[in-house]
């Protein structure tokens, strides 16, 4: 179904179903809460249709994996790996920065990793060996000491290799909003985190949202979802091919062509049709056609006005002059400017990272990356000399304030 839409109805459309699976995630949440490992196995059971004997994946499991992958996929890994890598590594902060702004008073940052952070890896529809390495490289990188990631069973051997390419310290065979308050709540196996961070269904993101308090979290990262933006300059078979490659993800999934040309729209549609006709997941893609649509607006500047209220995961600029358009963009995930910059390519290989916010979230949230797994303190170095200059200002606001410690507390080091 190829439909015209306007923005609200598309933005109402897309991340249905998350609020709908409360009440079942909040079953599954107490029910890991009070059976720890044994509810993992039930749950597990149920859901996968797995019976479990060990949650944890074995060192003889990983090395095993990799011969059943061809070497081409080895290699195609371990190149992702190292263009992640690099990407990455361009974000890490200083350790710690000290500067002396006035004399005697010198103000800094100190930049700490995080202790342990635990990621969820999709399975089910597909096996998403990408996600492990978008995960597990950026915490690397930062210098997460401890690194555990949940998938649900049985885990493909691409994805478990991946897994261990990208550094994961434990592997567990264990899915779905059970995961997440596994790896927040702690059972037998499987030790509490600080952070979850990836991607994952409605039942996954409702976990994540419920169970922030036990462990921050990432940012909702729901089923996929892309906003093109174009204009007569577009080529109709690069935004159908586009469009389809979101779509495949899942049935929530929501794609939104915002155009000003007026015969753009069915191009497209016609390419939809020719692509779709014979995709392997065409059960997939019909089904997210339905939270999908066009928008065709009179000028390029109402269409970045759409783009920037939908704030979506993905945003391709196939424009005339996408750079002008990219400094008019304020909200969005990951962004893909010009005709040839593939959104599969942020997928996999470029280098970027592919867990992103979902559902509007772009708003207020950046995607996965270095300063998601470090915290920052703030630090300052007074000497008597700094003490003396922001004496009387401290002890004038405090005492307004009626909290006369705060103002002894400074005046004991001025007068001793």
């Amino acid at each position: 179904m190829w439909q015209a839409v306007t923005l609200e109805d598309w933005m109402a459309m897309r991340g249905t179903g998350i609020s709908a699976v409360r009440p079942v995630v909040e079953e599954i949440i107490g029910r890991v809460r009070e059976g720890g490992d044994r509810a993992l196995r039930e749950l597990t059971l149920k859901f996968d249709g797995v019976s479990l004997e060990d949650i944890a994946v074995s060192e003889d499991e990983r090395d095993a994996a990799y011969e059943k992958i061809d070497r081409s996929l080895l290699d195609s890994l371990l190149e992702a790996e190292a263009r992640i890598t690099r990407f990455h590594e361009l974000q890490v902060p200083r350790e710690l920065w000290l500067e002396e702004v006035e004399p005697g008073i010198t103000l800094g940052v100190k930049t700490t990793p995080m202790d342990r952070v635990g990621a969820y890896i999709p399975g089910g529809r597909a096996a998403y060996a990408s996600s492990a390495l978008m995960c597990a490289i950026p915490a690397r990188v930062a210098g997460v000491s401890s690194l555990c990631c949940c998938s649900p069973p049985p885990i493909a051997p691409l994805t478990l290799v991946a897994m261990d390419i990208a550094g994961f310290d434990e592997i567990y065979s264990v899915g779905g909003a059970q995961a997440i308050a596994a790896m927040a709540l702690g059972t037998g196996s499987i030790r509490p985190v600080q952070k979850i961070v990836g991607p994952g269904n409605v039942y996954v993101t409702m976990a994540k949202k419920l169970l922030r308090e036990h462990a921050e979290i990432d940012f909702p990262a729901g089923p996929s979802e892309i906003v093109i933006l174009a204009d007569d300059s577009s080529r109709a078979e690069f935004i159908a091919s586009d469009l389809l490659a979101q779509a495949e993800h899942d049935p929530l999934a929501a794609c939104l062509l915002v155009c000003t040309d007026t015969s753009l729209p069915s191009r497209v549609g016609e390419f939809l049709h020719t692509q779709v006709t014979d995709a392997r997941r065409k059960g997939i893609i019909d089904r997210a056609m339905e939270n999908s649509g066009y928008l065709v607006v009179e000028s390029l500047e109402e269409g970045i006005e759409a783009a920037n209220r939908a704030a979506p995961e993905h945003l391709s600029l196939q424009v005339r002059d996408p750079l002008f358009v990219l400094r008019e963009i304020r909200n969005a995930g990951s962004i893909f400017v010009g005709p040839y910059s593939a959104v599969a390519c942020g997928d996999y290989a470029s280098g970027t990272n592919h867990v992103l916010p979902t559902a509007g979230a772009a708003r207020i949230h950046s995607g996965l990356d270095v300063a998601h797994f470090c915290k920052r303190s703030s630090v300052q170095i007074l000497s008597r000399e700094g003490l003396e200059t922001l004496g009387d200002p401290v002890e004038t606001l405090s005492t307004a304030e009626g909290l006369e410690a705060h103002a002894r507390s400074v005046k004991i080091r001025r007068f001793p």
